[in-house]
C-alpha cells in the first residue's frame, strides 16, 4: 500500500474525528431538510449531483490567480484580483452544496468528508485574507496567502476525489443496474392487491412494483441516492421515499419529488400476461398505454455485459 492510501486508511479510521464531525452533520442535515433546500442543493433539477460542476469555478479561478500572480507581472496584477474575487463569491455556493452533500454521509466517509471541508475552509479563509491584503497593497502578502490558500485547496480536491473515485460517494447506484430490455415475469397478479407494494426480482434487478387499481407501477427498489431499500420506504400521494435519506420519487415516470437524490429512478413498463405480472425497460420516448404502468423515457440503455478473459 503506497503513502497516499496509507495516509487515508489513516484519516478514514481515526474516530476522534466523530466527536466533531457527528454534531455538525446532524445540524447541517436539519438545515437543509426544506425540499425546496434539499432540491437546489442537490442537483435534483440538473440530473446529477451539484456540488462537482461547482468546485471547477473556484478552482479554476484561483489555480490561474496563482499563475498570473507567477507570471503575469505587473500588468496582470488587476485580473489577478479579480480571480480572487470570482473565486471567493462562486466558493459560498459549492461550499453548501458540499455540505448538503456530506449530511448523508456516516462512518469513514463522514470523516473524510469533514477534512475535505476543513482544507476547503482554510483555503476560502486564506483567499479572503488575500483580498483584503491586495486591496491595502500589500501584493507580497496577498500573494503568499493567495499560495498558502492553493495549496489548502489541493488537499481538500484530492480528500473531494477520494469520496468520489475511491470511495463512490454521492453516485448513481442504479448506474450498473442490467435492467431487463425484454418482458421479463417478476410475480403472479394475485400476489400485489390494490394498494400494496412488493419487491420482486427481476433477471438479477431487485424491482419495486406498487399497484393502484387497474395500474401497476415498478421501478428499481434500489435508491439512486445511496443505494437505500426502496421496498422499505413508505409510500403516499403515488411517491416512495427513501427510509435512508428521505429521497421521494414519483411511481409515474420515476422522476425526483424531493432530494437528496439527484438521478431519477429507472422505470418500467408492466403488462400482466397468463396471471403474471412482467416487465420490461420502456424504448425511450415510448408511447403510454391504456392501463399499463408509468413508462420510463430517455433511460439510457443497459450496459452490455462483459465477462473476464
Amino acid at each position: 500500500m503506497n503513502m497516499p492510501h496509507r495516509t487515508m486508511r489513516r484519516l478514514e479510521e481515526a474516530e476522534a474525528l466523530d466527536g466533531i464531525a457527528k454534531p455538525l452533520s446532524k445540524a447541517a442535515q436539519g438545515a437543509v431538510r426544506p425540499r425546496i433546500v434539499r432540491n437546489l442543493l442537490s442537483g435534483a433539477k440538473v440530473g446529477h449531483p451539484l456540488h462537482p460542476p461547482l468546485t471547477d469555478v473556484p478552482i479554476g479561478a484561483w489555480s490561474m490567480s496563482a499563475l498570473l500572480d507567477v507570471m503575469g507581472g505587473p500588468a496582470a496584477e488587476p485580473a489577478a484580483d479579480m480571480l480572487v474575487k470570482v473565486g471567493l463569491f462562486t466558493a459560498v455556493p459549492t461550499a453548501l452544496s458540499g455540505l448538503n452533500d456530506w449530511s448523508d454521509t456516516i462512518g469513514a466517509d463522514r470523516r473524510v468528508g469533514f477534512v475535505h471541508a476543513a482544507a476547503n475552509s482554510a483555503a476560502l479563509t486564506l483567499y479572503a485574507a488575500s483580498a483584503v491584503a491586495r486591496a491595502r497593497g500589500k501584493r507580497g502578502t496577498g500573494k503568499a496567502l493567495g499560495f498558502a490558500g492553493l495549496g489548502m485547496m489541493a488537499i481538500g480536491g484530492y480528500l473531494g476525489g477520494h469520496l468520489s473515485f475511491a470511495n463512490g460517494v454521492n453516485v448513481n447506484r442504479t448506474a450498473w443496474e442490467q435492467e431487463p430490455e425484454e418482458w421479463t415475469p417478476v410475480m403472479a397478479e394475485t400476489e400485489l392487491a390494490d394498494g400494496q407494494h412488493r419487491t420482486a426480482d427481476a433477471n438479477g434487478v431487485e424491482v419495486l412494483l406498487y399497484r393502484k387499481g387497474a395500474t401497476i407501477y415498478a421501478m428499481s427498489a434500489t435508491c439512486s441516492h445511496m443505494g437505500g431499500p426502496l421496498g422499505e420506504g413508505s409510500i403516499e400521494d403515488d411517491c416512495v421515499t427513501c427510509p435512508w435519506h428521505g429521497s421521494t420519487f414519483r411511481f409515474a415516470d420515476g422522476g425526483i419529488e424531493r432530494g437528496p437524490a439527484s438521478s431519477p429512478q429507472p422505470h418500467f413498463e408492466t403488462r400482466i400476461e397468463a396471471g403474471r405480472i412482467e416487465i420490461r425497460l420502456a424504448p425511450p420516448e415510448a408511447p403510454a398505454k391504456e392501463g399499463e404502468g408509468g413508462i420510463h423515457r430517455g433511460h439510457r440503455r443497459p450496459l452490455a455485459r462483459t465477462s473476464a478473459s
